[in-house]
């Protein structure tokens, strides 16, 4: 019993792991900033998420009206925006 509870937990971690975001080249980097830019914000945590889906996401992003959350496509169009 202790044993297929030690393999759940290791099978667990590791699919948790492989799913983990990414960091963006400094190219897909520039493209995120400026499309934030666009939006009249700036900074930011800037991630690609792992799963291929193409999807960038650029957290805690300064905006005059506040703090938000980015989303953007694989062609760096923001596609949700959220209030932090």
């Amino acid at each position: 019993m202790m044993r297929m509870f030690a393999v759940a937990a290791v099978l667990a971690f590791c699919s948790t792991a492989a799913l983990a975001d990414e960091k963006p080249s400094a190219d897909e980097a520039a493209k995120i900033k400026a499309a934030v830019a666009e939006w009249g914000c700036e900074g930011g945590e800037y991630e690609k998420e792992a799963e291929g889906t193409g999807v960038f996401e650029a957290e805690d992003v300064k905006c005059k009206s506040g703090q938000y959350d980015f989303r953007l496509d694989k062609d760096f169009k923001v596609f949700v925006i959220t209030k932090d």
